[in-house]
């Protein structure tokens, strides 16, 4: 990979993270507020009306070592992780990589980016169709998931 982003091209690393409560939960993150601006949370995490459940897709660009998240209130499939890919290339990496002919890709072996599926396969090569750019797509090994860069970026 270092070869691709010593040519100046682009270099992503892909994954889908754990899903996440849409909605003001008691337990969301670290955000702090004045001692006089109270936020009003549900005390327990349950859905209620339309609050629900957002699957974070993240891309980080190696070369960069910028991210970008796509969220998502569908199933982890092929055709998010894609769109994915996709959402970042037209609102960011084109931007920064527009002399790009190829896009190495890291990715874990399971879910959306399955090393061993049809449908990433064929997704990605639609969206190889569609921009011009090689693709090509580098499994981490089973339990090595800690190795790809998304968590990091």
């Amino acid at each position: 990979m270092k070869e691709y982003i010593s040519e100046q091209q682009p270099v992503i690393s892909a994954d889908a993270k754990k899903r996440e409560l849409a909605g003001n939960f008691e337990n969301t993150g670290v955000e702090r507020h004045g001692k006089n601006t109270p936020v009003e949370v549900n005390a327990y995490d349950f859905l209620t009306g339309s609050q629900g459940v957002a699957l974070p897709y993240g891309i980080c660009d190696m070369a960069l070592n910028k991210g970008w998240v796509n969220a998502g209130i569908t199933k982890d499939t092929a055709e998010f992780a894609v769109q994915g890919i996709r959402n970042w290339w037209y609102e960011m990496g084109i931007y920064y990589h527009n002399h790009a002919n190829s896009l190495p890709i890291t990715a874990d072996g399971g879910g959306s980016n399955s090393s061993r599926g049809k449908p990433w396969k064929h997704e990605l090569q639609k969206f190889a169709n569609e921009t011009g750019m090689e693709m090509e797509v580098v499994h981490f090994p089973e339990g090595t998931g800690k190795w790809n860069k998304i968590g990091h970026c």
